[in-house]
């Protein structure tokens, strides 16, 4: 059996990163005596945006020129996020959220083994359930969800705790040409960039097994 790292590069605020973690599951299906080692790792569209976020209405018509714009974006998602069993309802979220604090508890939800989880609830609580991911409460409330302590991380919340750490990270996808999310990182060698099917992942996953073999052979 090989285990083959995954960095996956990713903003909680992003519907297609969603579905990357969506198809990189159904990858892992396709796999021969290949486990995944999967890392969750931080980036933000748009780190501009209010702690307490910007209204949905207003951020998007910024962003795509009017809601005709992005409605028609938006039907593309969530036609192929049907396709995966994921239901999104992009009219319940009220505010597009500042995503910082969101890798903060990733973060520290990987000190718990807890990080898939943590991105997972993440995902539907914003994608699905339309919360305001950027308010302290609702973070804690998440990291709760998943078996967290959920005082513990609201206290944390109100501290600059990791906040460093994780725009250290942030910076560091940049620098190495990280530009757009998702990237997953295959081996910490091999980027491959967007969303792509499970095939074209589990393909690339398993060349990286092979390569990581011949060369320890």
């Amino acid at each position: 059996m090989h285990t083959v790292r995954v960095d996956i590069v990713s903003d909680v605020m992003c519907p297609w990163c969603y579905i990357g973690k969506k198809r990189l599951e159904i990858a892992s299906h396709l796999l021969e005596d290949i486990e995944l080692d999967v890392h969750w790792m931080p980036f933000q569209l748009d780190g501009t945006l209010p702690k307490t976020g910007k209204p949905r209405g207003d951020y998007l018509s910024e962003k795509f020129g009017g809601k005709e714009r992005a409605q028609t974006a938006y039907s593309q998602i969530e036609e192929t996020g049907a396709a995966l069993d994921i239901p999104f309802a992009f009219d319940l979220i009220e505010y597009s959220s500042n995503t910082l604090d969101a890798h903060r508890l990733i973060h520290w939800a990987e000190q718990e083994e807890l990080q898939n989880q943590m991105a997972e609830r993440l995902f539907q609580a914003y994608f699905l359930e339309g919360q305001n991911i950027g308010d302290d409460d609702v973070l804690a409330g998440l990291s709760g969800d998943i078996g967290m302590d959920d005082d513990e991380i609201l206290d944390k919340l109100h501290t600059d705790l990791a906040k460093d750490i994780v725009k250290k990270q942030i910076s560091e996808a940049q620098k190495i040409g990280v530009t757009g999310v998702p990237c997953f990182i295959l081996g910490q060698k091999y980027a491959i960039m967007g969303a792509q099917e499970p095939e074209t992942l589990a393909e690339a996953i398993t060349r990286t097994a092979t390569e990581a073999d011949q060369a320890s052979s």
